[in-house]
Parts: structure tokens; C-alpha cells; sequence
């Protein structure tokens, strides 16, 4: 049985105070929340007084990327694997369309990147999703089946149950606009059969598989009832505690 996952991706918003305050309103209102993991990923500045704050809670941190080295060094303005863990991460999130598109990112990266954050014994969310023009001509499959083998190459179904991917359409992502309950499942399906293909049927029916793409309260319990999807990976509606709680909490 997979456990669903509700995570949270503040991106480029919230000072160090702020999201202390949304973490300590947040803590309450989730407090029961046993049918799932709960995971936040604050910017960088403030992983530490947001990890320190839970602390001895059900809310795990995350952190939204990280660098690909294993080693410290001199990489200047890079954040390392371990660097997050000594400040309290369990997560990190890797290849977010937004990493991808506006600086370039690429799938052997991503793969680096994966590598790293299973060196440290932290757990990668794997982003991958195709665009809009690439669903349109018919290609989402293709482009999301070449995202999955490019990233994960090399890659053991031991290394496999280490992580979670996470199905991103790019053209749904802070535009309002959501892949319908039956779309997500068909892409969430697929991915798995080509995770069961690559690893086998074992390590693939394992692993979590979230949906991201303008998540909110109204959509979540027609997501989490579709057989294929484990959870969410939400952007705007996780910046407040009471939005965020009633995601963690949807209907079951």
C-alpha cells in the first residue's frame, strides 16, 4: 500500500519570519493527518528555522533543488546535499519544469542531481512533464518516457524505491489550468508501466507517483482517487497554512 504524499513547493516566495509563521499555523491543522507524509519546501534561507520548527512533528522539509556535486568545494552560490541535511531536509525536490525551462536544466543533470541527493540519503522528487505544444501534437508519452530514461539512467530499482517522481504538466502549472482526473491517471499509468518495463513490476508498484499542476483544495480528492496517483505536488495553494491544511486533509 502506497502512503499518499502531500508536498509543498513555496518556490521564490516567503522571508524567514513568514514562513515560520506558516509553519507553526500549519503544525495544528495537519497534526492528525496519519493517512499521509506532509512535506514543505521553503526557498534556501529559510530550511533551517523551518526545519528546527518542526521538529518532533508529522511535516518533513524539503528542499527545492540542489547542487550535483558530492563533494564540498568550490562551486560558488551551489547548496550541497549534505549542506541540506545538517539544516534539517529529508527531501529535495529535482528537474521542477521551472529548473528545466528558465535555466536550462537538462535530463543528464537532473541525473547528476538524483545521484547526489541519494549520495546524502536525501529523497529526490523527480519532476518531469511535457508542454503544451507537446501534448497537442501528440508526443506527451514520448517526451515524458525520454525525460524518465534520460534522468534516471543508470539507475538500480534499489535506487528506485530511494525516490519520487513527480508528473508535472508543464501547461498546467500556476495557470489555473489542470490535467483532468482521467489525463493524470492515463500519464500516471504510463509512467508506471515504464518504470515496471525498466526496474520491474515490484520496485514500480512501489513507488509514489504525485501530480502537480494548479493543485488545489477543489480539485485534490478527484486526483487522490485515481488508482495511479500517490499524492500532490502543489505550488500556490501550499503558501497558506489553512489552504495548504485543506489539501493535506481532502476528502478520502
Amino acid at each position: 500500500m502506497r502512503k499518499p504524499i502531500i508536498a509543498g513547493n513555496w518556490k521564490m516566495y516567503k522571508l524567514v519570519g513568514d514562513a515560520v509563521v506558516t509553519v507553526m499555523a500549519l503544525k495544528p491543522l495537519v497534526a492528525n493527518a496519519n493517512h499521509c507524509e506532509v512535506i514543505v519546501a521553503p526557498p534556501f534561507t529559510a530550511i533551517k528555522a523551518v526545519a528546527d520548527r518542526l521538529e518532533g512533528s508529522n511535516i518533513k522539509t524539503s528542499a527545492q533543488d540542489l547542487a550535483p556535486e558530492t563533494k564540498q568545494g568550490a562551486h560558488t552560490g551551489e547548496v550541497s546535499g549534505d549542506m541540506l541535511k545538517d539544516a534539517g531536509c529529508t527531501h529535495a525536490i529535482v528537474g521542477h519544469s521551472e529548473r528545466r525551462a528558465i535555466y536550462g536544466e537538462s535530463d543528464a543533470l537532473v541525473n547528476r542531481k538524483i545521484r547526489a541527493a541519494l549520495f546524502f540519503k536525501l529523497t529526490p522528487i523527480v519532476c518531469v512533464g511535457e508542454a503544451l505544444a507537446e501534448r497537442d501534437a501528440g508526443n506527451a508519452e514520448q517526451v515524458v518516457g525520454t525525460q524518465l530514461s534520460r534522468s534516471l539512467s543508470e539507475l538500480t530499482s534499489d535506487d528506485l524505491s530511494r525516490l519520487v517522481i513527480a508528473y508535472e504538466p508543464v501547461w498546467a502549472i500556476g495557470t489555473g489550468r489542470t490535467a483532468t482526473p482521467t489525463q493524470a491517471q492515463e500519464m500516471h499509468a504510463f509512467i508506471r508501466k515504464w518504470l515496471a518495463d525498466k526496474f520491474g513490476s515490484a520496485a514500480a508498484d512501489d513507488l509514489r507517483i504525485l501530480y502537480g499542476g494548479s493543485v488545489k483544495p477543489e480539485n485534490i480528492s478527484d486526483l487522490m482517487r485515481e488508482a495511479d496517483i500517490d499524492g500532490a505536488l502543489v505550488g500556490g495553494a501550499s503558501l497558506e497554512a489553512e489552504s495548504f491544511a485543506r489539501l493535506v486533509n481532502y476528502e478520502r
